[in-house]
């Protein structure tokens, strides 16, 4: 019996002991574990899958500011929510639920992740770590043809949105591709939801393919894709106002979140993050110069 209750008393510690290292932590927490676990996705620079990227080099920076090891853990658009808060996300008629019960496996997300009205609902999000904007995309060879363009970025967005009409939309749900971000839904558009993949990345080879007529794409994927598919794509217009990505956190790491805000403001300060910005997305600047000349 005294056997059986040793066993019994070690199985509940181990199985305390895994529970608490899968738990989401704040700052002390982390501090006193000695490690940051940084949630990234492979997707246009930010994460390459090679080790480096601009959120990256951004994350390792603020795990040695903060004295601790860095680890990278990776992940996709459709489970990194999941990943951070051991929660699924549910949006259903306008509302945001979290439910179920998964392993907790980083304590922040940075991935060129966009700050959106119903992942606010559910995340703490930093200070913005850099600009986008959705923007619809064709094949060269198509006859949709450019917008001219305007100052006023309302009547571009409408513009834009008009020629798609009926045709094929390819878009991705659950990320900032999702057509319900934009009002795409329900409206006679022929939507493809791309969900042979999780990643961004293989938007426009799937256009490419003919998978369908058009798609969304993201400034930063899309600066990529226009070099590394030269005279393939084209970009028709806007779809979305400016948008902010960001790091994202618990919304019980108020401090975590707190504490990387001003190791952003340290690296705008120190010429740390110009360095990244040039590195990974040179040229990115002229289309976003309000952006980059704020400090705050």
């Amino acid at each position: 019996m005294k056997t059986q209750y040793v066993i019994q008393f070690f199985a509940a510690l181990l199985l305390t002991a895994m529970v608490s290292a899968s738990l989401a932590a704040d700052l002390d927490e982390i501090r006193s574990r000695g490690e940051l676990r940084h949630l990234g996705i492979r997707y246009a620079n930010f994460v390459t899958g090679a080790g480096d990227g601009f959120d990256v080099e951004l994350v390792q920076g603020f795990a040695k500011h903060l004295g601790v090891k860095y680890t990278l853990v990776y992940s996709d658009f459709y489970n990194v929510i999941r990943d951070l808060l051991g929660k699924d996300v549910v949006r259903k008629d306008g509302e945001v639920t979290l439910e179920g019960d998964y392993p907790v496996k980083g304590d922040m997300i940075a991935t060129g992740f966009t700050v959106l009205p119903w992942r606010q609902a559910v995340l703490l999000y930093s200070k913005p770590t850099f600009p986008s904007q959705v923007l619809l995309i064709a094949r060269s060879d198509s006859n949709f043809t450019p917008i001219k363009g305007s100052d006023d970025l309302a009547l571009d967005i409408q513009e834009t949105k008009a020629l798609i009409g009926h045709h094929s939309l390819l878009v991705m749900e659950r990320t900032c591709l999702d057509p319900a971000n934009y009002g795409l839904k329900g409206v006679g558009i022929d939507l493809k939801s791309y969900t042979r993949n999780t990643n961004l990345n293989e938007m426009v080879p799937a256009l490419l393919n003919e998978e369908a007529e058009l798609s969304l794409l993201d400034v930063p994927d899309a600066i990529l894709d226009l070099r590394k598919w030269a005279g393939q794509i084209k970009v028709i217009g806007p779809i979305s106002e400016h948008q902010d990505l960001a790091a994202a956190f618990p919304r019980d790491a108020p401090a975590l979140r707190d504490a990387f805000d001003e190791y952003l403001l340290k690296i705008k300060a120190d010429g740390t993050y110009d360095r990244l910005v040039d590195q990974y997305y040179p040229g990115i600047r002229r289309y976003f110069p309000d952006f980059f000349t704020r400090r705050d």
